[in-house]
C-alpha cells in the first residue's frame, strides 16, 4: 500500500500573513488557520464548539500571492502535506514545529 500525506484545511485566517525573503530571490509566507467544530452536548443539549489552529507555510510564487490577497478574518482554501522541522529560538533552545506545507491555496 503506498503512503500518502494530504491535507485539505478551509477556515478563518487568525492574523495578516507574515513573509520572509531570501537572498536568492525565494521567499517563505507563514500564516494560521482557524477551523472551528459545532456540536449539540447529548446530556445537557447545549451548544458546544472547539476551534483548532493550523500553521500554513507557502514558497515562491503562492508565497507572494498569500502575502498580497490574505488578511487577518479572511476564508481560505488551503490544500498541502504536513512537514515538522526543527529550529533553535532566540535563547537557543531547540523547537519542533510541525505545520501545513500549501500546494494549493483559494480565497473564498
Amino acid at each position: 500500500m503506498a503512503n500518502l500525506n494530504r491535507v485539505t484545511v478551509m477556515g478563518v485566517l487568525g492574523r495578516d500573513p507574515e513573509t520572509k525573503q531570501f537572498p536568492n530571490g525565494g521567499s517563505v509566507t507563514t500564516f494560521s488557520v482557524a477551523t472551528t467544530e459545532f456540536w449539540k452536548d447529548k446530556t445537557t443539549g447545549e451548544r458546544k464548539e472547539a476551534t483548532e489552529w493550523h500553521r500554513i507555510s507557502t514558497s515562491n510564487r503562492l508565497a507572494e500571492i498569500a502575502s498580497k490577497y490574505l488578511k487577518k478574518g479572511g476564508k481560505v482554501y488551503i490544500e498541502g502535506s504536513l512537514r515538522t522541522r526543527k529550529y533553535k529560538d532566540k535563547s537557543g533552545s531547540e523547537k519542533e514545529i510541525t505545520e501545513i506545507r500549501a500546494d494549493e491555496l483559494q480565497l473564498l
